[in-house]
């Protein structure tokens, strides 16, 4: 993740791994043998689907995994990454569906690698999660049943985090981070994006909808915890 006040910053900073590099790391920080990669949608930092041989695809072992490459500003933020790294194993051991976090061979939770960019070397965090399988929420159909699921499983998730410390937690209450719900009207310089037509006012509309009823209030609101 990366501040929301920074788009073009962002865009430079998503790594651009292309499959054998991304198969290549795998195998160096990890030990993995992979037997198959393609890349997932990402927003700022870069996912492989990843498919092992060996061992660890054998009877009562992963043989799925989800390569996470964290874009560079993040990965010079390393107290972030390690909360969020932390509260997935929290998540995981209060029951909730999340991914485990896999330990490189030096046993680390996270791994600092470096790229040759051409101009300058850049250094991006790599973390291995094992995969969920499932169908995204985008590709099927949304109706009231699934949308009161997902906020069900929304709401379990911020009561559980209400329980999670970490000495570094401080970290993620990020002032202008564009993912933070108290943060909806810094959309609106992205609105031009839309271009002209009704997309565009439904979003002017909401964006000021926010601001008139619930910026006014938001202090009578319990907060959540902190965007990761």
């Amino acid at each position: 993740m990366s501040r929301g006040d920074a788009q073009p910053a962002r865009a430079l900073a998503k790594p651009a791994f292309s499959d054998p590099q991304a198969s290549a790391l795998v195998e160096s920080v990890f030990g993995l043998k992979v037997s198959q990669i393609r890349p997932l949608p990402s927003y700022d930092d870069q996912n492989f689907h990843v498919r092992v041989a060996g061992a660890e695809g054998g009877p009562g072992g992963p043989c799925e995994y989800v390569l996470k490459i964290s874009n560079a500003e993040a990965s010079r933020t390393p107290e972030l990454l390690q909360v969020q790294t932390h509260a997935l194993l929290f998540l995981r051991a209060a029951g909730l569906p999340t991914a485990s976090v896999c330990r490189s061979k030096g046993g680390g939770l996270t791994s600092l690698v470096s790229a040759d960019g051409g101009s300058r070397v850049t250094s991006y965090v790599v973390r291995l999660l094992t995969y969920l399988p499932g169908i995204p929420v985008a590709e099927v159909p949304v109706g009231p049943l699934l949308l009161y699921e997902i906020g069900r499983l929304a709401a379990n998730l911020d009561e559980t985090l209400e329980k999670f410390h970490h000495p570094k937690l401080s970290c993620l209450h990020r002032e202008n981070f564009i993912w933070n719900l108290r943060n909806v009207p810094l959309l609106e310089k992205h609105v031009d994006i839309l271009g002209q037509g009704q997309n565009r006012e439904l979003v002017v509309r909401v964006i000021q909808l926010f601001k008139d009823e619930v910026l006014t209030k938001l202090k009578h609101f319990r907060e959540c915890a902190p965007c990761l």
